[in-house]
């Protein structure tokens, strides 16, 4: 039988079949990984998949709260209606509707668009507002744009979502301020701002701890930034699940926030209150007088004061004026807000006089020349000429209205405030120790005494920014000279046209010698004029150090914390040092500035004041400032508390703050004002 025919038909089927078991095999293959991806791993895959839609949104932890001594609450939280763009919402839509979304979002909430769209923009993008007006967290979150808006408006906003996409109306915490007794403190409490990119990678950089998110508000000064820590508390988490558009669909996951510390203050509300209303009203009435020898008004720019307790170092009030509303930062700045904050016309407002107003101290410096000296081997029984002038070559520095008193003690000196004598012991002196000496390590017992009191470093004050003054001593000249020679040197070898003879004698001196401390120098150091400047707060403590017998504390404006398990935690007073001065010494000079109020300088502020029960003693101050009106300080102390006033381009110190500082001491002992003599109440 011949097999041929059946061989090629046999061998086509064959091939069929293998063909066909692999194509079964493949499809079982197929099947069975597509099983397994959809039943045995769908979980994997589609855990995989959502993570790519998971938007991680922080969840602000509610701000700690800051309180008065006496548990007033000075910044709290309120809720607020905020408006709120989502970026990643509106960046899916094309440009041109983003500015129609934009502009219909503007004429609702009552704005421009521009500034609105500025808003919206992130920190470092062309055309974004400078930090903190832009915004620098995630796009993700939320950008608030409208703060406090009307329920109508957020219900316009809310259902009309067609013409509002990623509009949002929401609730959120801001800072507020109860203000008790109307009280202002800006420059103590502080302000809060978004966090900064470059703050953020130097705090990674550093390795610090709780470092703050990107769209975290931080403390930027006062209390805000110094107990920012404590006070931000730790922000929850939540986890958003959004689709392909960028909707929110879902949330996976919540963390809860953990609210910040309860900072309990040393202000006391009812003291703050006087002090601020007391230095504004001291500025107000200075601008209305005149200057008896330019006859021009007062122009009393600003002024500061404090009031410390001087068994603690805790400060009481502290106030600087002009000051800001601290509200002004809540829920965003705008550019043209923060722009006043820094103007000079509208005098710088977000400086605080009280740490960092830097100025001769004038006669309140005498104190601690009288400290000095006496450590230097004059004595209660020294007696010298309070004349009309004192002569140092060829220039004469005279006593205030060229008074004449005589032959008086260091009591008369203090309480009648005669340069003329405290010059002749700083002359005696810079004579005793070298003179014209170029020496820069020359001893100087005036310089020495002031360093211990503190004075040329910052008081350690628990708020940021202070400024730590400086003692004008022959090593600060020395450095001055080397920083200004060459600048003096060429105005006096060749004075561009309109110098006026003044400056181009004081070129060609001080290019000659300008290093040397001369003895117009250490006299002019020994009432506290010259090149010697201080705080309002570093005069504070000296005067409180002379109060309590000789301890010179840090300042210190939070007592407190209270965290979120109610614990309370205690800020104990730090004691700076101790001076150096015999306990009879300042006995002496204690003595002597009760006069002061008795029969000296301030004496005609303080008549009807029952000063036998409430002893004040007291320092006045005139400074006198190059181009400038002089500077009034009024600088005292009771048992209890020490109280400066300063008040820039404003008169003499009795003058210009007496009133003020009289009225601030009849709050903190609850004393009924007296009224001048000759007048009844009412009248």
């Amino acid at each position: 039988m011949n097999w041929d025919g059946f061989e090629a038909p046999l061998k086509a089927r064959l091939r069929l079949m293998v063909i066909g078991v692999l194509v079964f095999s493949l499809l079982c293959t197929l099947f069975a990984r597509l099983w397994y991806m959809q039943v045995m791993s769908s979980a994997d895959y589609s855990q995989a998949a959502t993570a790519q839609h998971i938007r991680q949104v922080l969840i602000p932890a509610p701000r700690g709260t800051i309180v008065d001594s006496q548990g007033r609450t000075l910044v709290g939280n309120r809720v607020s209606l905020l408006i709120t763009v989502d970026r990643s919402v509106l960046a899916k839509l094309p440009q041109t509707q983003q500015n129609v979304v934009l502009a219909r979002l503007a004429k609702v909430l009552g704005q421009k668009p521009a500034d609105l769209k500025a808003r919206t923009m992130l920190c470092g993008e062309p055309g974004a507002s400078k930090p903190p007006a832009c915004w620098n967290g995630t796009p993700y979150q939320p950008i608030p744009v409208a703060k406090d808006v009307s329920e109508q408006v957020a219900i316009e906003v809310m259902e009309r979502r067609e013409d509002f996409p990623g509009i949002s109306a929401d609730s959120q915490t801001l800072r507020a301020y109860p203000e008790p007794y109307k009280v202002n403190a800006a420059h103590i409490l502080g302000y809060l701002s978004p966090i900064t990119t470059e703050e953020l990678d130097e705090m990674d950089k550093a390795g610090q701890d709780s470092v703050p998110h990107r769209s975290d508000l931080v403390g930027r000064a006062g209390i805000e930034r110094s107990y920012d820590k404590l006070l931000r508390g730790t922000p929850g988490q939540k986890d958003v699940i959004v689709d392909a558009v960028g909707y929110t669909t879902g949330i996976q996951k919540q963390t809860a926030p953990v609210p910040g510390a309860t900072l309990v203050s040393t202000i006391d509300s009812r003291i703050q209150a006087s002090v601020e209303a007391q230095l504004k009203n001291a500025i107000m009435t200075a601008r209305k007088q005149t200057d008896p020898v330019t006859h021009r008004k007062y122009v009393a720019d600003s002024g500061a004061a404090v009031v410390m307790d001087t068994k603690t170092g805790r400060v009481v009030a502290m106030a600087s004026y002009p000051t800001y509303d601290p509200g002004v930062w809540v829920g965003g700045i705008s550019q043209r807000e923060l722009d006043a904050l820094y103007s000079a016309k509208s005098g710088t407002p977000l400086v605080s006089r009280a740490l960092q107003a830097q100025l001769a101290p004038g006669s309140t410096f005498k104190p601690i020349t009288t400290a000095a000296a006496m450590s230097a081997g004059y004595s209660p029984k020294t007696r010298l000429d309070c004349s009309s002038y004192f002569e140092v070559g060829n220039r004469r520095f005279k006593n205030y209205e060229s008074a004449s008193y005589g032959m008086i003690g260091f009591d008369q000196a203090l309480a009648l405030s005669c340069d003329t004598f405290f010059y002749r012991i700083a002359y005696a002196l810079w004579l005793k120790e070298g003179g014209n000496s170029s020496d820069i390590s020359t001893r100087d017992p005036l310089v020495e005494m002031a360093q211990k009191f503190g004075l040329g470093t910052p008081t350690g004050v628990d708020l940021p920014g202070e400024a730590s003054g400086r003692i004008a001593d022959r090593k600060w000249k020395k450095t001055y000279y080397d920083s200004q020679k060459d600048y003096y040197c060429k105005l006096a070898s060749s004075p561009p046209a309109g110098t006026s003879a003044f400056l181009k004698q004081f070129s060609r001196e001080f290019c000659v010698d300008g290093y040397k401390y001369r003895a117009g120098d250490a006299v002019n150091f020994a009432i506290g004029q010259g090149d010697t400047i201080v705080t309002p707060l570093q005069l504070a403590a000296v005067y409180s150090a002379l109060s309590n017998g000789g301890t010179l504390y840090e300042p210190r404006v939070v007592q407190s914390w209270i965290g979120a398990n109610g614990k309370s935690h205690q800020i104990k007073p730090t004691a700076k040092a101790k001076l150096p001065v015999p306990a009879n010494t300042l006995r002496y000079i204690d003595s002597a500035l009760k006069q002061t109020t008795l029969t000296g300088t301030a004496a005609w502020k303080f008549q009807g004041f029952p000063l036998a029960q409430i002893p004040i003693r007291a320092k006045t101050g005139t400074a006198e400032v190059y181009g400038k009106q002089t500077t009034s300080w009024l600088a005292s102390y009771s048992d209890r508390y020490a109280v400066v006033m300063m008040i820039s381009q404003a008169g003499t110190g009795s003058g210009a703050g007496g009133d003020a500082v009289r009225k601030i001491y009849e709050t903190l002992y609850n004393i009924k004002p007296t009224p001048p003599p000759g007048k009844q109440p009412g009248q």
